[in-house]
């Protein structure tokens, strides 16, 4: 949510968001008249509250019945005032960063920067669905009895393949020399701090999740209304509540955390997209980041995460290309958004594999999170979430190191979580 203050000031700046991230309808000169009725119901109210403290002291009881009346009927006008103006605050978008391009759709993204050679098959490469199904280690028909479309089985060493590459990206946020070295790389100036490793609920109350921002659209979410919670759409949802309602102490920050859940997206509206293999699926793993800083820190903190995500990528040898996203394709509470895409040659096109959201603190405003400065003032603090790692990177593992026999090259880093094995291949 913005600062009302923010608001009043820069009226033409979140105009311009609005427009831009595809979020007209807003009526902002309602708000900017509610915000000023809240004050000045404020400002009566404490007047009231003046006059009955006068009337207390003077022993003036029809006074004192007078201004009680009166306030209870303040009281209650800015009850109603307050209640219209959040909901209406709540539905406006963040203000997205100065090198954010404009854009109407995903057609408006801007590559960045490429890394990697991208290999050169002496054969017609495969799809990873191909070779997971030759392979017996993805079963998406099975899964398609079982629970429907979008879900698969992930068997034998396309699981451990995953075990691997999640235990991977944890050894590597814990590591505070594995964070020096690519802070280091990235030519950051940023702490080496660790990321704490957390095991989160997947499953939290509505009301929440519509703090965090993330609750709308509704219809991409797995809601359960008799009880009113959702599923997680990834392990932020629960991290970035973790200190909802809380003080925070400038010295402690940034405090950063880690976490792999189970991810369960309805994918509405995506009827036709990427119906086989495991990139768009219903129910998927997801490792995510999920940090709180200083305002000042919040946009080196993302620019880390990015070198965290690139790292990973480079250490498993896939070529990639990294995204800024534009205005009317990235997220409603995100402030700078960066994807990052993943060469897949059996599918001959860069895929989506990692996102970094910086939030600023749009999230913390809503979620009550604070930060108490040295000199005693409070401000929200800043948010930034970021995939790890999620099941798409095995589809580039798999698409990337095929052969002609159909075996996958196990990537180098891999191997120690697998046994020292180098290979994949069918089972005899």
């Amino acid at each position: 949510m913005l600062d009302i203050a923010f608001i009043r000031e820069n009226p033409d700046i979140v105009r311009a968001a609005i427009k831009n991230k595809n979020r007209e309808g807003i009526d902002l000169d309602r708000i900017l008249v509610l915000a000023e009725e809240r004050k000045n119901n404020a400002n009566e109210i404490s007047e009231i509250n003046r006059q009955r403290n006068v009337a207390q002291e003077a022993r003036d009881g029809e006074a004192g019945k007078r201004l009680k009346e009166e306030l209870k009927a303040v009281e209650e006008k800015h009850q109603a005032t307050e209640k219209e103006l959040v909901s209406l605050l709540i539905k406006i978008p963040n203000i997205p960063s100065a090198d954010t391009p404009i854009g109407p759709d995903e057609s408006g993204n801007v590559v960045i920067r490429q890394w990697g050679e991208k290999p050169q098959f002496p054969f017609a490469p495969k799809a990873h669905w191909d070779l997971g199904k030759n392979l017996g280690i993805i079963d998406g028909e099975k899964a398609a009895e079982v629970s429907g479309a979008r879900f698969v089985y992930l068997k034998g060493d396309m699981a451990l393949l995953e075990m691997a590459l999640m235990r991977f990206g944890f050894d590597t946020l814990i590591s505070e020399e594995t964070l020096k070295k690519i802070i280091d790389g990235a030519g950051l100036t940023v702490s080496s701090k660790p990321f704490t490793p957390v095991i989160p609920p997947i499953l939290m109350r509505s009301q929440v999740m519509n703090r965090m921002a993330r609750l709308d659209p509704i219809d991409e979410r797995y809601y359960f209304e008799k009880d009113d919670m959702v599923f997680v759409g990834s392990a932020e949802h629960t991290l970035g509540p973790l200190h909802m309602d809380e003080i925070l102490k400038e010295e402690d920050l940034p405090l950063r955390y880690a976490a792999m859940t189970p991810a369960f997206r309805r994918e509405a509206g995506a009827a036709g997209k990427d119906t086989r293999g495991i990139l768009r699926l219903h129910q998927f793993d997801k490792l995510e980041m999920e940090t709180f800083s200083k305002p000042e820190d919040g946009l080196a903190e993302q620019n880390l995460m990015v070198a965290i995500q690139e790292y990973l990528l480079q250490q498993l040898k896939l070529p990639y290309q990294v995204v800024s996203i534009c205005t009317g394709d990235m997220g409603f509470p995100d402030q700078r958004q960066i994807d990052i895409e993943t060469w897949m040659p059996g599918q001959d096109a860069y895929r989506e594999t990692n996102t970094s959201d910086y939030i600023g603190g749009f999230q913390a405003r809503r979620l009550n999170s604070r930060v108490r400065r040295t000199d005693g003032t409070l401000e929200p603090v800043h948010m930034n979430d970021a995939t790890a790692f999620s099941q798409r990177p095995l589809a580039a593992i798999l698409e990337n190191n095929q052969h002609e026999d159909g075996t996958i090259t196990i990537p180098e880093v891999l191997r120690p979580y697998m046994g020292g094995r180098e290979k994949i291949e069918a089972k005899k």
